[in-house]
């Protein structure tokens, strides 16, 4: 399927690995033109090298902290020739209440929260103008199932979700889609990280962090790829009467209520 992307001007954040480097890729394989950001320049430099070698369409890359008003407001400068912006940068720490203090709960927020909420400001404004333009905010499933052990991620994804519904319900009023795409678990270092201290929590071993995926549908989690390939068709024309809705892509974890 075409889904008539060739040409497009597409910022993906969180962009040197996993899922945002899958949906670079992903973009890439439509004819897209990319920006690239993450925190790690050089990290971000062999990805978008890998990007190029591989679809041979134009890469720029910022190796940028986007929890700092300075990087956010070096992107808002791109936003006039941007025609989708991808949020995907953040990683919020595992814990309860007592796990996570508030300087970590801060930090983390400050990256995902209030990095998604202040890129949506910058690049919604000029999209407006023009009458065009598509925000896809990388979320996640905890925010519609909640998690005390994953309090402040939980807590927060909640918060984007609202906000991605908020903001879309009318964005379409301006010629503007903004959408959102919720992960589940998803095969990455920080997953592992996760599951292993489930592990020990439930099964007093670590080493037996596979086992935790028996309740999990089909028995795995999603690979980078299966989230890129909605991201990329939502912020398509393919989809073009979407706006302010969130498609879960978890196997129906969420529905069946199972944590891994």
């Amino acid at each position: 399927m075409d889904l008539k992307l060739k040409g497009q001007r597409v910022l993906v954040t969180g962009a040197s690995k996993g899922i945002g480097l899958a949906i670079a890729h992903a973009f890439a394989a439509e004819g897209c033109a990319l920006r690239l950001v993450a925190r790690s320049a050089d990290e971000l430099e062999r990805a978008a090298a890998g990007v190029r070698d591989a679809h041979g369409v134009p890469v720029d890359v910022h190796g940028l902290d986007c929890s700092q008003a300075a990087a956010q407001q070096h992107l808002a400068g791109l936003a006039d020739t941007t025609d989708i912006l991808v949020n995907n940068a953040g990683s919020i720490p595992p814990g309860s209440i007592a796990d996570v203090d508030e300087t970590r709960w801060r930090a983390a927020w400050d990256l995902k929260v209030f990095g998604y909420i202040n890129l949506c400001r910058a690049f919604f404004g000029p999209m407006k103008t023009r009458g065009s333009g598509v925000i896809v905010n990388v979320i996640g499933t905890t925010g519609e199932r909640l998690d005390s052990g994953y309090i402040a991620g939980s807590t927060g994804n909640a918060a984007l979700m609202a906000f991605t519904r908020a903001l879309g319900s009318t964005s379409g009023d301006v010629g503007v889609r903004v959408l959102g795409v919720n992960p589940g678990p998803v095969e990455s270092d920080r997953l592992e990280t996760m599951v292993k201290r489930r592990a020990l929590q439930r099964l007093g071993d670590e080493s037996r962090w596979r086992e935790l995926f028996a309740n999990m549908p089909f028995k795995r989690p999603a690979t980078p790829p299966e989230i890129a390939d909605s991201v990329v068709f939502l912020a398509s024309p393919r989809s073009s009467y979407t706006s302010g809705c969130i498609l879960s892509v978890d196997g129906g974890l969420a529905a069946r209520g199972a944590l891994p």
